[in-house]
């Protein structure tokens, strides 16, 4: 609502900045050391009323009651661009910090609703903060003076509050049905375009990418990628001298309501964060992200995702939504370091086959890296409850990539056969979930559409007096409650029957980026991340009197490729 804020507040300490007394009141100035305060507030919505509420207009006529009546040392406290339903205002504060330290003799006003448009805090301002502090309020159009507590306009200041009131309360309910319909309607409602995009000159409501902050949100996906975290990815932009994004935005021109900070290059872990969690990127429009209490409580608060409205292919994509996707696992995922501050590449993705429980990263105390390990965290603590599945990482490294290559360069010989074999495995493994689910999801529609007529029911047994009040309101909480609780999970069955039924779709990307990795030589974090989504370690096998040890890759997207099934019927 307010966007553009301004202020201007004239400090009565500072003779230069006061307004200049006329001089038929020079008599008057060496009565009181007091000043009178000239209060003008306007809002964006005010503003749309025409110039009779303007600033200028406000400080006009305030000006003129001031002379017409000699008070003496007038001073303006003006908030331009807040809402009356907000107290926190820089003027109104200022201001009320002179009349709490007995500076003020009078506060002058255009009408009650320039003060505020909260019939409980005006009145307590103008009731007992004003006549505490031996301040005279005065508001010019509603004939309000405290000086004549006998005065029949005194009297109806009550009912005017409220109407003040009533007139923000209306105005934010038409404001916020304006906003719902447009943001189910995918326009988007933020107001500042997010990094890496810049409005259309020919069409506002759409954006266009910013090449050179796109480039730089790229760099942070592939970072995080590569495992590094916020913190992480903010110190290398530091190094790297990348201007953060206020102050790229200001290096270009656009206006923004944050102050340029002190080090143009300071990122900070937060900024990356909400970088990398903005489904934007993907090029959706994501509406109804944030929302409020009320029209008191302006703190904004973060949406369940299932009430947000995303609008896919929107505008045009800075990262892939795989890669989007990827990132939000990892950063799910806590990448242990060891003592040294070092990390492995397959830090959060190395679990034991036996317990599935995460194997974590050390190092030996001698700081040789070559001796570094994954050891099986259920077994470190609680030996007696899973076997050692102890793993040096440059082991773990040789079998993940050769198991690739093998992955890869099966596909690119075989892949009308794999394509067949995965399918196979894929439909044979989902459809008992899809099952489970459509059940789970027929029972919850079905309960839901009961609750409905059940509902119907007790609203008429009430109207009809056979049911009591207190009996229909704790039956109807009940019922709500529980409808609630079951359309979350039908959006949550719906998502995971979509997941599983596109299986074919998830084949294809994953021989997409087989084809690019065709002949990989060396393992680096983002190929790491973006073809697999887990390693199972299995115990050493010393049977033979060598020590050999399996694992098993999930990969993203499709799970365990069966290698030797393949590999069988291609010698077949």
């Amino acid at each position: 609502m307010t966007n553009a804020r301004k202020y201007d507040i004239i400090n009565a300490t500072n003779p230069v900045l006061t307004v200049a007394p006329l001089k038929e009141e020079t008599e008057m100035l060496g009565a009181t050391d007091k000043i009178t305060a000239l209060y003008c507030r306007l809002s964006q919505e005010d503003e749309r009323l025409g110039e009779s509420l303007s600033i200028e207009n406000q400080k006009a006529i305030l000006l003129q009651y001031a002379k017409e009546h000699h008070f003496p040392n007038p001073v303006f406290f003006v908030d331009d661009g807040f809402s009356g339903t907000n107290y926190d205002r820089p003027g109104f504060q200022s201001m009320l910090e002179q009349v709490e330290a007995g500076k003020v003799g009078v506060v002058l006003c255009k009408d009650l609703s320039r003060l505020g448009r909260n019939s409980a805090l005006t009145g307590l301002y103008t009731n007992f903060t004003f006549p505490q502090n031996g301040v005279r309020f005065i508001a010019i159009n509603d004939d309000f003076d405290s000086a004549d507590p006998n005065s029949v306009n005194n009297d109806f200041a009550g009912i005017k509050n409220w109407f003040n009131e009533f007139y923000a309360r209306d105005t934010s309910r038409k404001i916020r049905a304006v906003n719902k319909a447009k943001g189910e309607r995918g326009v988007p409602l933020t107001t500042n375009v997010p990094y890496g995009y810049v409005k259309d000159p020919e069409s506002p409501k759409h954006w266009i990418i910013d090449p050179e902050a796109a480039k730089v949100v790229k760099h942070i996906f592939e970072l995080c990628m590569e495992g590094r975290g916020p913190s992480q990815i903010a110190s290398q932009l530091k190094a790297e001298k990348v201007l953060t994004p206020t102050a790229y935005q200001k290096s270009h021109g656009r206006n923004l309501p944050n102050a340029i900070p002190e080090n143009p290059c300071g990122w900070n872990s937060s900024t990356v964060a909400d970088i990398l969690e903005r489904r934007e990127y993907i090029g959706c429009t994501v509406n109804f992200k944030t929302y409020t209490n009320s029209i008191w409580d302006k703190k904004q608060r973060d949406n369940p995702i299932e009430n947000q409205a995303v609008f896919y292919n929107t505008h045009e994509a800075i990262v892939s939504e795989d890669v989007f996707e990827k990132v939000q696992e990892i950063r799910q995922q806590r990448h242990r370091m060891t003592r040294s501050g070092r990390s492995s590449i397959f830090s959060g993705l190395v679990y034991c086959s036996d317990c599935g429980s995460k194997m974590q990263y050390g190092s030996s105390n001698n700081r040789d890296f070559s001796q570094d390990f994954f050891d099986c965290s259920l077994h470190k603590n609680h030996k007696e409850k899973c076997g050692g599945h102890f793993i040096r990482v440059k082991v773990l490294e040789q079998l993940v990539l050769k198991h690739m290559q093998l992955v890869m360069g099966y596909i690119l010989q075989h892949e009308s056969y794999f394509r067949i074999v995965m399918e196979r495995q894929m439909k044979l493994e989902s459809a008992e979930k899809l099952q489970i689910a459509h059940n789970q999801l027929s029972r919850n529609e079905k309960r839901i559409a009961e609750l409905k007529r059940l509902f119907i029911k007790i609203y008429e047994d009430n109207a009809s007096g056979r049911l009591s009040d207190e009996r229909f309101d704790m039956m109807s909480q009940s019922y709500e409650a529980e409808q609630k609780q079951l359309e979350m999970e039908v959006i949550s069955l719906r998502q995971d029957i979509e997941v599983q039924e596109r299986q074919n779709e998830n084949i294809e990307k994953f021989i997409q980026k087989a084809h690019r990795y065709v002949g990989i030589e060396e393992l680096d974090p983002y190929t790491l991340r973006e073809l697999v989504h887990a390693i199972y370690v299995d115990a050493p096998d010393k049977s033979s009197g060598k020590r050999t040890q399996h694992i098993h890759i999930q990969y993203d997207g499709i799970g365990f490729i069966p290698l030797e099934e393949l590999m069988k019927q291609e010698t077949a």
